[in-house]
């Protein structure tokens, strides 16, 4: 997505209607992808504070349960973006990450999902959750994201 957010086009042949629409959402996409690296944005009407990784849902899962003193607690992860604390600070930032990419954790499992695993009830509890946190973990995506500078923006 943020391959495509920069300007490269998927791989398949795209209507003048997908070009057009691509280009609308490539212009709102210009404040959040940045080539250089990833972008934490401040909006400035509402306080929200959002890091912009582009890195995947495992990837930003992994990434807020290892920033738990950085990032919003409880939280909907999704595939773009992590929302932060709202009062955070660039040298909070830095400190907060500082040796992240050493210390990365698994990713809080939902007791929903403990549920739908398959022989749940045939595994202890910690087992059940340690292997849902593993699959849904992306240590080296997570790790790569961390690699790469931040650029803050304030919108």
């Amino acid at each position: 997505m943020r391959a495509v957010l920069l300007g490269v086009d998927p791989p398949v042949r795209l209507s003048r209607r997908a070009v057009e629409r691509l280009a609308v959402i490539r212009e709102d996409a210009v404040d959040s992808v940045h080539p250089g690296g990833t972008v934490i944005t401040r909006d400035s009407l509402t306080d929200d504070v959002r890091w912009w990784t582009w890195a995947g849902f495992r990837a930003n899962a992994t990434l807020a349960a290892t920033l738990d003193g950085i990032v919003v607690s409880g939280q909907r992860i999704d595939e773009a973006s992590i929302r932060l604390r709202s009062d955070l600070t660039p040298e909070m930032w830095k400190a907060g990450t500082a040796d992240a990419a050493d210390r990365l954790c698994l990713p809080d499992v939902d007791e929903k999902a403990l549920h739908g695993l398959k022989f749940s009830v045939a595994l202890p509890e910690r087992l059940a959750v340690a292997t849902l946190a593993a699959r849904l973990a992306d240590l080296d995506g997570a790790a790569a994201v961390l690699g790469e500078p931040v650029r803050w923006s304030i919108l």
